[in-house]
Formats: structure tokens, sequence, C-alpha cells
């Protein structure tokens, strides 16, 4: 071979590398096009209504174009871009280009012939009940069937769920697998007297089940009882799917596998899945990655999807997070199935959240005794004329066979309701977890009280550990001076302030085992400076946590920040204590006064969970409370407002007034089996006040007292009842003032109001005294209103008076100066006011 033949030869092998080089570049190319912007003009919208946005990257016509747009730009659309690691990117293109798997389209269509028939059997059956019907997007079955294939593949034993009450019927009859009979039983009147003031509507009420996947392997399935407050279950979800984690250990974020289900107009609107979604990746709160499926019918109550948001799709919010977005087609049920398998991997592969979005529509109205037509009347015509997903679906699989199934499964429904209406009442869908069994709610007994001091020796024992630290770690000085103090506090050098009392009951409590958990804005320090639970290290800022090191075979003692969010994090704190009843969880408000955000929470959860679904909890609120001059916004936790919810010993509100009775209150919260939520007016500027410390002493008496009694008078004249900080400011006046005929009696507990309790301390100060209820909240707010009712009934023949703030929008002033003449006069009045 001549050399000049060697060059001819290796410019031509040259040219044609080039060229192959050419081509791959230009292919990457195009396809990094599509990968980025193929959802914008993907083939979503069964309707077609949502119609495709071209996009000017887009606008290729060549080979490589068509074989990426036959990708990107059909019925399923990735919203990636915002995802900053490339492996994850990469992993999904992967998946996308490899082309989709074959499908189980017997069992997809079995599912969807059942999701759409139980519909329309109710329709038939309870015309004009409201059920709020899954039609239109019932490919939300065989997706989750299929997220029970993939996640059981990878160690699933449970799915926790949580949905709002679109298609949650659906759900319950073919997810939970709970009997038809139970279901349909719920439309059929029982009688009104068994459900007098408690109970919910069927399709707000939680269920439990077994599935069995397709490979035939069993998940637990949980669905969370949830309310109207669209995306409030969101939080306590996730609180549940944590604490069924924990209790496992190891293992547990592969074992518990959290589903949430949205409408897409809450998907955008509501602030609390935000809150929610912002938990993924904190070492708090994380669950390992939450699938959320968006049922996206494109609108709201009669609201269209353009008024919803400000992006083109609900589910833009989760861009903030980078996680995937998967729009789908819900019409296209095997692309639904196909993106449900690589969701569920890819939360297993990478332990975040993916967000699959469903887009279909909805058959009836908001419910179905509501008339759509009225305000989507075009979109209502072709809704009328579109078959259900069943037809559609046996149709583009040649299912000769799908009518005589939909006929055959149609009989079985109809049986299923018939034997529904003999049932004499509703059945309780759910079965409670073992680790309940030693737990209960209803009315208190006295029985249910224990014991909660702890001996000089184990008082000794626990300040010496929770007081060191080691050696080599460089600790603050100022920080070095508290744990001396507290050191002296627990030798009974010093009077011990509620700091060091709530380490001596969280303390005593892992100790023996029980789990303590705590968490709220800047709990770790303390919005006061009165916790320092975690200890930093000035030189490298490592942490140490006294609490951690109670004894070699100690529980749990978790204590963290919280993101600056309240509704949010009580859910999930909610949620927790649902699941893990024989803890101690706390929420602690940053002030009081901002617990007001999360009142949803309070309200649908907390207060009413054990009367609407037989649900109990044992949470402890920690709200801090008091009138000190710092303004409207940082004096009340709103007494007035718990206590307006309490009713049938649903809840405990107390206002502990000094430490011993807060460390005697935690404890006793944590050992007795009465669970109930535990609402704790804390103190600010009684803290480290020496009239609220105690002595060592107190901490060996047998239990917190509901009411603190007054041993230094006897006959009174005058007896004021109070609770919290205003009780030791009228101690200090009636010392000024000399006064030995005024009783001070302080109610720790408000409720269940210990009314035995307090007629005994009444009788002890004679019969003759006017009884002056003292509070520093203005008229119409704080204890005025319920205890000025309980104490009439218990007065007998004495006058019951009162002394407050004048009636307000506000809850306080904000000049300080101001604040310190009222105080005054409050003082004035509680010790001259007459009958």
């Amino acid at each position: 071979m001549t050399p000049k033949s060697k060059t001819s030869n290796g410019g031509s092998g040259a040219a044609v590398a080039e060229t192959a080089n050419h081509g791959t570049l230009e292919r990457e190319r195009v396809f990094e096009a599509f990968r980025a912007w193929g959802y914008l003009e993907a083939d979503l919208d069964p309707l077609g209504f949502l119609r495709p946005r071209p996009h000017p990257d887009l606008q290729i016509d060549s080979e490589y174009a068509r074989d990426a747009r036959s990708i990107y730009c059909g019925t399923i659309g990735i919203e990636i871009n915002h995802i900053s690691d490339p492996e994850r990117r990469r992993w999904i293109y992967d998946r996308m280009e490899s082309g989709a798997e074959p499908e189980d389209q017997q069992r997809i269509l079995d599912l969807l012939i059942r999701a759409d028939l139980f519909e329309q059997v109710l329709q038939q059956r309870y015309l004009g009940s409201k059920r709020f019907s899954l039609e239109g997007t019932t490919a939300l079955i065989p997706l989750v069937d299929q997220i029970l294939e993939t996640g059981s593949q990878f160690g699933t034993i449970e799915l926790v769920m949580g949905m709002s009450h679109r298609g949650r019927l659906n759900v319950i009859a073919h997810v939970a697998n709970r009997a038809l009979e139970e279901l349909f039983a719920g439309f059929e009147d029982v009688d009104p007297r068994s459900v007098l003031g408690s109970g919910d509507v069927k399709y707000h009420m939680g269920a439990t089940g077994e599935y069995t996947t397709k490979s035939g392997r069993k998940v637990h399935i949980h669905l969370v009882s949830n309310p109207s407050h669209l995306e409030a279950v969101d939080p306590v979800t996730i609180g549940r799917t944590r604490a069924k984690q924990d209790r496992i250990g190891e293992g547990g974020r592969e074992k518990f596998l959290p589903l949430l289900v949205h409408g897409d107009a809450a998907f955008a609107g509501q602030g609390i899945l935000a809150e929610t979604m912002n938990y993924a990746d904190l070492r708090g709160y994380t669950v390992g990655g939450t699938i959320h499926v968006i049922v996206n019918n494109l609108l709201g109550f009669t609201t269209d999807y353009h008024e919803e948001h400000s992006t083109r799709f609900a589910a833009c919010i989760a861009r903030r997070q980078s996680i995937p977005i998967f729009h789908v087609n819900g019409e296209d049920v095997d692309a639904v199935v196909r993106i449900a398998r690589m969701a569920a991997e890819y939360r297993y592969q990478f332990g975040t959240d993916v967000v699959i979005d469903v887009i279909g529509y909805r058959r009836h109205g908001h419910s179905e005794v509501d008339d759509p037509t009225i305000t989507q009347p075009i979109l209502y015509r072709k809704i009328k004329e579109h078959p259900p997903l069943w037809e559609i679906y046996a149709d583009d699989i040649g299912a000769e066979d799908a009518q005589a199934k939909a006929v055959e499964i149609r009989a079985e429904l109809e049986a299923a309701q018939k034997k529904g209406a003999t049932l004499k009442s509703k059945p309780l869908m759910r079965d409670l977890p073992v680790y309940w069994n030693q737990y209960f709610g209803g009315p208190y007994k006295p029985e249910y009280d224990v014991e909660t001091g702890l001996s000089p020796q184990e008082l000794s024992e626990l300040t010496q550990r929770l007081t060191s630290y080691p050696e080599s770690f460089h600790i603050h000085p100022k920080v070095k001076k508290l744990l001396e103090q507290r050191a002296e506090m627990g030798m009974g050098k010093r009077p011990v302030d509620y700091g060091m009392a709530e380490a001596l009951a969280f303390g005593s409590l892992v100790q023996h085992g029980t789990h303590v958990r705590l968490s709220g804005q800047d709990s770790r320090r303390g919005t006061f400076n009165q916790r320092h639970s975690v200890l930093i290290d000035l030189e490298d800022e490592s942490e140490f946590v006294p609490l951690e090191h109670v004894a070699a075979d100690q529980a749990r003692c978790e204590i963290y920040n919280s993101t600056l969010s309240e509704a949010g994090v009580l859910g999930f704190e909610y949620g927790y204590s649902r699941d893990y009843p024989e803890a101690l969880v706390l929420w602690e408000a940053q002030f009081g006064d901002f617990a007001n955000v999360a009142q949803a929470i309070v309200d649908q959860f907390i207060s009413a969970g054990e009367a609407k679904w037989s649900l109990l909890s044992g949470l402890v609120m920690l709200l801090p409370h008091g009138y000190e001059g710092q303004g409207p916004e940082h004096s009340s936790a709103r007494i007035e407002r718990f206590l307006q919810l309490a009713a049938k010993h649903n809840i405990q509100i107390a206002q502990p007034s000094n430490a011993a009775q807060y460390f005697h209150l935690l404890r006793r919260q944590a050992l007795r089996h009465w669970r109930k939520p535990l609402i704790v007016f804390t103190p600010k500027s009684m803290l480290r006040h020496p009239d609220a410390s105690s002595p060592i002493e107190d901490f060996t008496h047998t239990r917190f007292l509901n009411v603190i009694p007054d041993t230094t008078v006897g006959e009174a004249e005058r007896i004021l009842i109070c609770t919290g900080k205003i009780g030791h400011e009228l101690q200090a006046e009636r010392k000024k003032r000399k006064d030995t005929s005024t009783a001070i009696v302080f109610l720790e507990q408000l409720y269940p109001f210990p009314e035995q309790e307090l007629v005994e301390e009444l009788q002890s100060h004679g019969n003759e005294g006017d009884i002056v209820w003292v509070q520093e909240e203005p008229a119409n707010m704080g204890a005025l209103f319920n205890m000025l009712t309980r104490l009439k009934r218990i007065a007998g023949d004495r006058h019951v008076l009162s002394v407050k703030r004048s009636a307000s929008a506000s809850p306080a002033t904000g000049s300080a100066k101001a604040h310190e003449v009222e105080q005054k006069t409050l003082l004035t009045l509680a010790f001259t006011t007459k009958s």
C-alpha cells in the first residue's frame, strides 16, 4: 500500500467518523430540546381543551425530531428542567427512551370496569346523594395498583394514603378492599340516636385493608381520615408515615410508602401542601420520598383551571423542589401505569418526592347534586357524549369479552348493595394497630391517674447526667454557667426553673423507655433561651444532646427546630402522635399567638378527631402565653378558643403556674393511658422567675394538682381564682397590701373542669367570701365566659364577680406603658371590687 493510498483511505475514514459524530451531536441537540420542552406540546387532555403550547425550540422537521416528538410529545410529558442533578435527569431520559413495557391489560380493564360501574351503581341506587365520583379519572385505580406492585418489589409492606373526598369511596372499595356492602351501608339511614353529635360523612372516613398485587404480594393499606379542608390531611399523613417508619427503625422508609392524592385546584391553591412538600429532605420530617398524584379535572368547584393558577399546570408549584413532575393523559391508561411504575422506582432509587399529574375530567358536578352545565356548558356537553374510560380502553385493546365482564361485575355490585341495605349500622372500616390496645379515650375517670413524682436519688442521678458533657467538648461560657446552675437546682441548692423541670421530665421518661419527640420554631434552644437541649461546640459546631445520654438502654429523645410553619408542622406532629401513642409528642409555638395559623388542624383533627372518627391522640401543644407589654401578637394564645372547642372530655387544657407543676403535667400525659390532646399555656417572663420556680422536694410529690390551694389563708372575705402569671402578681400585691383576708387559688387545669377539687378548696375558706375570677385578658377573651357559668354553679350563696381588661377587638395594647397602667388597675380592682 502506498503512502498516498494510506492518506486517501485515512481521509475517507475521518469523513465518515465526522459525519457520524455530526449525526450524534445533531440527534443529541434535538433530543435535548424535546426533553426540556416536549411536555408543553404533549397530548395531555382527553377532551382537548388544554391545547398544546408550541415552543420555538421544537419547531424542527427531521427524523430525529419525529423520534423525539413521539417520546416526549405524546400522552406523557416530563417536566424536569428544574432538577439540578444530571444523574437523575439521565435516569428519567433513559426510561423514557427505552420504550414502554407490555402491561397486564386484562387486569387494568378489570380495575377500570369495577371503578366505573361502582360509581354508576351508586348514582342509580342513591340518586341525589353526594359521593364525589371518580368518573373521568378512574385511571387512578390502575395507577395505585402499579405503585403497590412496584413498591412491594422494593419492600413496601404498607401504603399510607392521604386524599380528599374525590374518588375516596372508590379507593376504599378497590384499594383498601373493604367489603362493598360496608360502603353501600354508608348510604343507608341509621338510627340517628347512634350518631348524635358525632360521626362524619362517609367520604371523610378512613379505612384500612389488605391489597394483593398482581405478583401476589400483600400490602397493608391505611387511608387516613380527612376533613373537607383540602390538603389539611397532607402533613397528618406524612407524620403518620414517619411514626410508622420510626417504629420499625432501619428499613422503615422502604417498608412504609406515603401516597398523597390531590385535586388540581387544591394542589395549586392550598399553602399547607407547599409546607408539607418542604419537609421532604429535613432530618426531623423526611419519609424518604412521597408519591403525589394530582387527579386533575382542569376544574375546581365551578372554577376553570386558568382561574386556579398562574402557571401552565397546577403541578408547577412542585418545581420549587428538585423532583420530577410527570404529566399524563388520563385516558391513555397504559401510559398512566407506565408512569406509576417509573415514579415508584424513582422514589426508591433517589429517596425523593415524585409528582404524577393525571389529566382527565369530572363527569358530574363538584358533587352529584350540583349542575355543572350552568358554569361550563360547552365542557359538559362534550362530557355527556364521552364514553366511560373502561369502554374506551376495551376498544383500544380489542377486549371482546368486556361487556360480559361488565355484566358480571354489575351483578356483584348490585348484590352487595342489597346486602348493605340490610346492615343496621355503619361499619367502622378500619382495624386499629396493636400498639393502641392499651390506650383509650372516652370520659375521664379518677382511676386513670398515675403517680408522677420521682425519688430524691432519681432526681440527683438525672441531674448529673443532664448537666454533663464530654471533657473535649468546647462549651459556650453562658451555657456552661446555665448547666452549673441546673446542677445546683437538682441538688436542692437553688429553686428549679421551668427549663430544668422540663429536662427532668423528659430525662426521666426516656430513661424508662418512653420516646420523647418535640418540634417547633427554635425549639432546640427555646424562643426564650430557656431550653438549651442541644449543646453546640464552639470550635466545630458539633452537637451534644444530654437527653440522649441519660441511660444506656434509654428511649429516643428527639428535639427538632421546625420550618417556619405552624399548620403543617402541627399537622405532622398530630399525625405522628396517632401512630406512636406510647410516645410523648409535643409541638411548641414560638409564641402562643401564632397557633391560630394552624387553627384548621386544631379544629378538624385535634379537638374533633375522636368525635368524628373515633381517633385518639396524646399530642401536647405548648403555647407561650402571658400579658407582658409585648403587643397584640406576643401576648395571647387565645385560651378562649380552646375552651370553646372543649366538650365531652375531648381535650385537656392546663396552665401550670410553677416549674414542678409543669414537670408533673408532662409526666402525667406520658404515663397514663387515657389518651387526649393536651393544650398547655406555658410562661414567658416566669420561666426563670423565682416566684414560679419550685424547690426540688416538689418533684417528689405524687401528682399534678388541678387546683393549687391557698394554705396561708383560712376564712376569707374574698377568694381570687385565677390561672397562670397573674396569680403570682396577685400574691405579690397581697403581700404589699399586707392583706390577710384574701385567698388566692390557682386553677391549673381549666378542662376537664376540676369541679370537686375546687369546691373543696372554696369550702376551706368558709362560706361568706365573694368569689372573684381574675384574668389578664379582655372581657371577650380568656377563660372568663367559660368560668363564670361554672363558678356560679358551685358558688352556693356567694357572689361571683370578675376582674378583667375591657372588651377589645385586639388582644393587647401595643404600648408597654399602657400595659403597665392596665396591669396595675387589674391588681387594684382584684382587691377592691365589691358585690
